[in-house]
């Protein structure tokens, strides 16, 4: 009996989308996405609102009328990315098919798909704060566990230069050697809170409830190269990091700050009788995603960088 090809396809692209937020450490960021028009393809629709500020009220002539626009942004998905995947029949039939392509598109999702997110949106949010270059916003040049340095007291000055400004939730994304460095001089005494992303609960250590959350080293640059697939030496897609391009300690930032969007396009399978290229499975995945700091939150980032400043 023949699979359900449209059916398998969309069962994948709903389960895919909801796994990449999952799975990706900057997940959290794309619940702000909430009011962000999609109607398929690489555009989105960010809405803008601005209001005045309060004024006297008058006895006899009451409120002084106040003005409020609301608007919609039209910003385009700069990285449309995707792959091509056959999976010749000989190895699978039609009863085994759902279940080895799930296993091949989770593998793929998981080992490039997902760190390719995470390792984009920082690098932009890195390069955006660094740009701005916003009075006390970033710092340079601190190694964790360096003699006569504090760990502790470098994330304490980044929450206060940021609650100088903002007083809403703040997020901390690190490397794993600067939280050991901080989990030392807690010596057992780090606290713990909930962490919510992509409707999953999970337990992270905290400094002054400014979450923490661990983020793999080769995430954390300040700009990426990222490989079209095709070019000589950039077969193998995914990215690397930037030529010029620093590492990152730690960032931490409000969590209204950042706005990700990732999208699937509508996910192809043809059958071998379908393909006309080769007899075999056919599985076309191609992701949209970006992310965008508004001008009025730039000054919101707080970065620390391992290396000095140029």
């Amino acid at each position: 009996m023949p699979i359900n090809t449209l059916a398998t396809a969309t069962l994948f692209q709903n389960t895919l989308d909801k796994v990449a937020i999952q799975e990706a450490v900057t997940g959290w960021m794309d619940s702000n996405a909430g009011q962000v028009l999609y109607n398929g393809g690489a555009e989105v629709k960010i809405p803008k609102m601005s209001v005045q500020g309060m004024g006297d009220y008058d006895r006899d002539n009451g409120y002084v009328q106040g003005g409020v626009t609301l608007e919609y942004e039209t910003r385009k998905m700069t990285q449309d990315r995707g792959r091509k995947f056959q999976l010749d029949p000989v190895d699978i039939n039609e009863n085994n098919f759902v279940t080895t392509a799930a296993s091949v598109m989770g593998e793929f999702q998981r080992m490039f798909v997902v760190p390719e997110i995470d390792a984009y949106r920082i690098s932009k949010i890195a390069s955006e704060a660094i740009t701005a270059n916003k009075a006390g916003m970033s710092e340079y040049g601190y190694t964790p566990g360096a003699t006569g340095t504090s760990a502790l007291r470098k994330m304490k000055e980044g929450i206060r230069a940021i609650r100088d400004l903002y007083n809403g939730p703040l997020v901390c994304h690190a490397t794993s050697e600067f939280i050991m460095e901080l989990e030392l001089e807690l010596a057992g005494k780090i606290t713990a809170v909930t962490f919510s992303k992509g409707g999953i609960n999970t337990q992270v250590p905290a400094v002054d409830l400014v979450p923490i959350v661990s983020t793999p080293s080769n995430r954390m640059y300040t700009a990426i190269t990222i490989y079209d697939g095709k070019t000589s030496g950039q077969e193998g897609g995914g990215y690397t990091k930037g030529t010029t391009a620093k590492n990152i300690n730690f960032f931490i930032c409000p969590r209204t700050t950042p706005i990700a969007v990732t999208k699937q396009d509508i996910m192809r399978i043809f059958d071998p009788t379908i393909n006309q290229k080769l007899n075999a499975w056919q599985m076309d995945y191609r992701r949209f995603h970006d992310i965008w700091v508004l001008d009025n939150k730039l000054d919101s980032i707080f970065i620390n960088i391992k290396d000095a400043k140029e």
